[in-house]
């Protein structure tokens, strides 16, 4: 039985896991490396005029004003996005709950309940059409036209207090889009206590089992035990603590490539409506209306058209398992020809789309980025029934998209939300 469980990481998988574990009688530490969130000042975005001129310099300038959002390079070309914070990568998502289970299903994993159960206890909405922009809808009519089967996104969103303002992704200031901290603010204190600014280096193993983790603090490194660690730091973060630990992970690192397309209509303004209200889904990726505000920024070719008249659809791309995070912690990921011809397909149509929906050129493409990590402890189809990836000793668990081995090319808040549910559920059964 357990009594006390470490759970590292709070975002979607861990906060849904340390949810669970709660409820059931367990005492729970949620160790977060990142500091407690808090919304971006909506003020600093009157620097737009600095970016415009290039002043902002590249992507990583928005982790000096925006801490708990993290950006790396991979490659000259692919930027890589992580949330470091209470709450991980749901506090500076979009609210998007679509149920992905792509590779998943093909090895008899079944996760339909799980996404029943967290679609109930968040609350799920999609944004009328009355509220969405002038050229949402244009492009929406023509995606219907073009036969793409367009639908509006299903969200975890309070409507009434959504403003509109379009910067989901630096966190909401009105609290109307869900986030993990909601779970967190549950547990704590009722058998769980939060810990933030605490890095978990590596698991403790004595004897062939998992006793613990060490973790540097604002303080110095210290030692937490427990009967049992669970590892929900994302694909890259949790792969990075179990090669610290000599506990072998996989080269299957997927990221969800990301690139938007930018055209220009006059007014538009984009950022007068949530990001992405509807998608579009194909086999390996979907299309959605989406501003990039991280090429709005930073991307030295969309500067010269100002904000109010770009125009931007992304393609969402269920890209290669083909990175790898090395012995070191860095991570090496590079895009294959089957990524680029499926990603060239995916914005030819888009730009179909656009010049349909009456948006005109020049198109260009944003930066090439990817936030949703994953791959890197994936379930085989013999660890489907316990959960738990055969190279893993006794007492440690992994619940987040590490355990999922493909790439979604969809939202995967609510996946990895479900994974984590599942192992919750199956630590209770077995521990």
């Amino acid at each position: 039985m357990i009594s006390t469980a470490i759970v590292v990481g709070s975002g979607a998988g861990g906060a849904t896991v340390a949810r669970e574990l709660v409820r059931h009688g367990v005492k729970v530490k949620i160790l977060e490396a990142g500091a407690p969130f808090s919304p971006l000042n909506r003020r600093l975005l009157q620097v737009y005029p600095l970016a415009r001129l290039g002043f902002l310099g590249t992507e990583k300038t928005i982790t000096r004003f925006f801490p708990h959002l993290k950006t790396s390079r991979l490659s000259q070309d692919l930027v890589m996005v992580r949330g470091l914070t209470t709450g991980g990568s749901t506090t500076i998502s979009c609210g998007n709950m679509v149920r992905a289970d792509r590779g998943l299903r093909e090895i008899g994993l079944d996760l339909s309940a799980e996404f029943k159960e967290i679609e109930n206890l968040v609350g799920i909405t999609t944004i009328p059409r009355e509220k969405w922009t002038p050229i949402t809808q244009q492009l929406f009519d023509a995606a219907f036209d073009l036969n793409l089967n367009p639908a509006p996104t299903p969200k975890a969103l309070n409507i009434e207090k959504c403003i509109s303002c379009g910067l989901c992704e630096l966190g909401c200031q009105e609290e109307a889009k869900w986030d993990a901290r909601s779970f967190l603010r549950e547990i704590v204190g009722k058998g769980a206590s939060l810990h933030t600014k605490n890095k978990v280096k590596n698991v403790i193993v004595e004897g062939g089992k998992v006793k613990g983790v060490e973790t540097k603090t604002p303080n110095g490194t210290t030692k937490v035990f427990g009967d049992v660690v669970v590892l929900a730091a994302g694909g890259v973060g949790t792969a990075q603590i179990l090669k610290a630990s000599g506990i072998p992970t996989r080269d299957g690192l997927w990221i969800d490539l990301v690139v938007t397309l930018g055209g220009i209509s006059e007014g538009a303004y984009q950022l007068k409506e949530a990001p992405m209200a509807w998608y579009a889904k194909k086999e390996n990726y979907i299309i959605s209306p989406y501003p990039d505000v991280l090429s709005v920024w930073f991307h030295k070719p969309w500067r010269k058209v100002p904000v109010k008249n770009r125009v931007g659809v992304m393609v969402k791309l269920a890209d290669a398992s083909n990175g790898k995070v090395l012995e070191d912690g860095s991570i090496s990921k590079e895009l294959t020809s089957g990524d680029i011809e499926e990603l060239e397909k995916g914005l030819s149509i888009t730009q179909r789309l656009m010049e349909k929906a009456g948006v005109g050129d020049p198109f260009l493409r944003g930066m090439f980025n990817g936030g949703h990590l994953g791959g890197t402890v994936p379930l085989d189809p013999g660890d489907v029934d316990s959960m738990k990836p055969q190279q893993l000793p006794e007492g440690l668990w992994v619940a987040d998209l590490s355990l999922a081995p493909s790439s979604q090319g969809m939202p995967t808040m609510l996946l990895a939300s479900a994974l984590a549910l599942r192992v919750a559920r199956k630590m209770l059964e077995v521990c």
